[in-house]
């Protein structure tokens, strides 16, 4: 599970990240959205120990962040937004290693990632350079990196990018038999119809506070709105669609 307690980033005179507290249950499928800038992949980053926060806490699976983050990282698994990748490597080559930073036994981790691959429909280029795929195929591998150890807890911070539908589809069910086996997954994605459809709890942050949290229906009741597309948009102040989208033609049009 995890726990995050008065957790703060502060960068010179801001807080991107300002006394957040959560919980997220195995089991559970958390939707965490925000506007950019709203402290999303800071929070993340804290979690996944890659920056240290400047006031508060956390536990992953039990384990302090601060204080073991090594049994932390054993018991996760992480997609970035944008992550780097060795392109000189093949995606046969870039599992191995991934999977001997976990010290999983070469045969099983062989056995693993080639199920994976297959399961993508890349096992064909399995051998072939990360350079020479395209930028789907790269995200493959990747979310094929972070579930190769069967993690307790996986964060994902927006793991459709570059996917076809079919790929989508795909993570999306994989997504909800984890957790339905007790994985905690901590889900960002600015795609709001894919949050409202998988996610279990949302919570919606804005200028790296908690402003509202629930379910999508919850949220929806509470803001009065239609759907979590409105419901976002009144919560973190973004102006009404129509006008803004008038506004941005007029703009365009004038000489």
């Amino acid at each position: 599970m995890i726990r995050a307690l008065d957790l703060t980033k502060r960068f010179e005179n801001t807080n991107a990240v300002d006394h957040l507290t959560l919980t997220v249950e195995p089991g559970e499928i958390l939707g965490f959205l925000g506007p950019n800038g709203a402290g999303k992949s800071t929070t993340v980053k804290m979690l996944t120990g890659m920056l240290q926060p400047t006031q508060g806490t956390a536990e992953i699976a039990g384990f302090d962040i601060l204080k073991h983050p090594m049994e932390v990282k054993k018991r996760i698994g992480y997609i970035p937004e944008s992550g780097a990748m060795y392109d000189s490597l093949t995606p046969a080559e870039y599992l191995d290693f991934v999977a001997s930073l976990y010290h999983l036994d070469p045969k099983l981790a062989e056995s693993r990632f080639n199920d994976l691959l297959d399961i993508f429909g890349i096992l064909h280029v399995k051998d072939q350079r990360l350079t020479e795929l395209s930028k789907g195929m790269k995200q493959k591998v990747l979310i094929s990196s972070a579930f190769i150890h069967r993690p307790d807890v996986i964060f994902l911070d927006e793991p459709l990018n570059g996917l076809d539908a079919n790929a989508a589809m795909v993570v999306k069910e994989l997504l909800k038999k984890l957790a339905a086996q007790g994985k905690t997954i901590f889900f960002c994605s600015h795609i709001l119809e894919v949050v409202e459809r998988i996610c279990t709890r949302i919570v919606i942050v804005d200028r790296g506070q908690q402003i509202i949290a629930g379910t999508a229906q919850s949220i929806c009741e509470d803001t009065d709105s239609s759907s979590l597309e409105d419901a976002f948009s009144r919560i973190t102040g973004v102006r009404d669609v129509g006008d803004l989208s008038d506004d941005l033609l007029a703009a365009l049009e004038r000489v």
